[in-house]
């Protein structure tokens, strides 16, 4: 069994099942568009796209720091790219991001690295992202951005509570 400590990001849109609801086809070409945009951006900053589930992605970065700035640029592009669309037709995704030790099996992750990410995802707002405090005493140093004290959470199936920053 394979260990490493690396930065998993969690992204997820927001009300997609409502949008598939409405329109399957359009809600996916969208989806396919938005995700031919937002992939170069993963990759230029060293990011790794270990599965993809419907409109969820589980992303792996070898630093906390290009894994929140590729998820801020992310979280850009998207809001840009909202502007031409009309209000229904949105695409807004919340990312939780955390830095910790991970099980690696072939090409995919597992452990408790990977399970806070995923908890992080859904306290993230829409069109933001939130990070753990771990991740957050390593990017606040090397980013200008702000993130804000989003409090201390219990994390379904996470033993410590975890406080949260978000963006």
């Amino acid at each position: 069994m394979d260990r490493r400590l690396t930065a998993v990001v969690c992204a997820d849109v927001v009300g997609y099942s409502k949008m598939m609801g409405a329109d399957e086809a359009g809600t996916l070409a969208s989806l396919k568009a938005h995700r031919a945009a937002l992939d170069p951006v993963i990759l230029n900053h060293g990011g790794r796209i270990v599965k993809t589930t419907g409109d969820g992605l589980l992303l792996e970065f070898p630093s906390i720091v290009t894994a929140v700035m590729a998820s801020i640029e992310v979280q850009s592009l998207m809001a840009s790219r909202n502007t031409q669309l009309p209000s229904e037709r949105h695409m807004r995704f919340r990312i939780g991001a955390h830095m910790g030790d991970v099980i690696v099996d072939e090409d995919d992750l597992f452990g408790d690295g990977v399970n806070i990410a995923a908890r992080l995802e859904p306290l993230a707002p829409p069109g933001g992202i939130a990070i753990s405090d771990k991740a957050y005493a390593e990017v606040r140093r090397h980013i200008r951005f702000t993130f804000n004290d989003a409090g201390t959470h219990s994390l379904k199936n996470i033993q410590e509570p975890v406080k949260v920053w978000d963006w």
